[in-house]
């Protein structure tokens, strides 16, 4: 069902219905909080900055987010592990923190933990809550991975973090700073593009 799907979901980030939340939920697991055997060196003229090879690992976190299409803002729970339940309880600070009224569509992949026969009791339990799943190997499709792609790049990749706390403090500084500057996510490629674009591959 690959292009319902994507129909699906660029149809709901591209026009949001009326009075509804549209959030785009995952999950990255396994963030490693890393500290470096040495300091590294800062940027400089004529110099790269500098970061060590090996690097001593001081424990892992998984961070829950969902991005609401509307304004950009990322709504964020670290947690141990990445299980049924972890996402049950993300589910319910998601539930406090919506305005109540509102209908939620939640965008999610295909991944075991989102569709737990416990998930869909929860889900049965609240009714006002839609999941729409991407289809399978197309996480791109999914807006929140940018914002992990860029919570990557700009805050984990090159920090040192001497242990988890220090790891989710910093993901949490970054969170705050981003939906202090947030603006709407805005996808530019219609679905029939998309389709389009593949139907232009050659057939194997």
């Amino acid at each position: 069902a690959f292009a319902e799907k994507v129909e699906d979901i660029v149809g709901l980030t591209m026009d949001p219905p009326m009075h509804t939340v549209v959030l785009s939920i995952d999950e990255k697991s396994q963030i490693q909080a890393l500290d470096r055997t040495q300091p590294g060196l800062p940027l400089k003229p004529g110099k790269c900055g500098t970061m060590t090879h090996d690097y001593k690992r001081n424990g892992v976190t998984t961070l829950f987010a969902a991005l609401n299409v509307r304004d950009g803002t990322v709504l964020g729970r670290c947690m141990p592990q990445h299980r049924h339940q972890e996402f049950v309880r993300f589910l319910n600070a998601v539930e406090r923190a919506v305005p109540a009224g509102k209908l939620i569509h939640a965008i999610a992949d295909n991944y075991a933990t989102h569709k737990h026969p416990k998930v869909r009791a929860w889900l049965e339990r609240h009714p006002r809550w839609v999941f729409h799943f991407t289809p399978t190997s197309a996480s791109w499709i999914n807006a929140v991975e940018g914002f992990f792609s860029a919570l990557s790049r700009r805050r984990l990749r090159r920090g040192v973090f001497q242990s988890v706390a220090d790891l989710e403090q910093a993901i949490a500084r970054y969170i705050r700073e981003h939906n202090a500057t947030s603006s709407p996510f805005v996808w530019t490629k219609p679905a029939d593009h998309i389709l389009a674009k593949l139907a232009r591959l050659p057939a194997p």
